[in-house]
């Protein structure tokens, strides 16, 4: 059966995507900690990172390290928190958001509208543009 984040990047369940390419996909999270947190997916369903690819592993945290990037460009936060933790769903998946201290590390959600996410998502997708990334950022 595929994972939910499958579901998600195939069409099958809504997603706010920020950026995909022929192996990995970054779409914000339904319970986000803080607001623009995204997660960065393989394609390939890998449970855990241990399990990755050594290259899709080194592809994934280079798209992190973009997509943190941009967060600390749109958010004004001090930081891009990153953080793998992977017991809701078992699909590989890396945390990345905004972060000025180690709150959103705990991974609690925070109510975000509907028009905040949609806001957040517009908002990464132009500075991962800015960033060079264009050709990887849905229109």
């Amino acid at each position: 059966m595929a994972t939910v984040f499958t579901r998600i990047i195939n069409g099958e369940l809504p997603g706010r995507f920020v950026y995909r390419d022929d192996t990995v996909a970054a779409f914000l999270s339904i319970g986000p900690v803080a607001w623009g947190h995204t997660l960065v997916v393989p394609i390939e369903e890998v449970d855990q990172w241990v399990d990755a690819d050594p290259a899709l592993w080194a592809h994934l945290t280079e798209v992190s390290q973009l997509i943190g990037r941009a967060m600390v460009r749109v958010t004004g936060a001090s930081r891009a928190g990153f953080l793998v933790a992977g017991f809701e769903v078992p699909h590989l998946h890396l945390h990345v958001f905004g972060a000025d201290d180690m709150g959103g590390y705990t991974l609690r959600a925070i109510d975000v509208s509907e028009a905040e996410m949609d806001r957040a998502e517009a908002a990464l997708r132009a500075a991962l543009r800015e960033l060079g990334a264009g050709e990887n950022v849905p229109a």
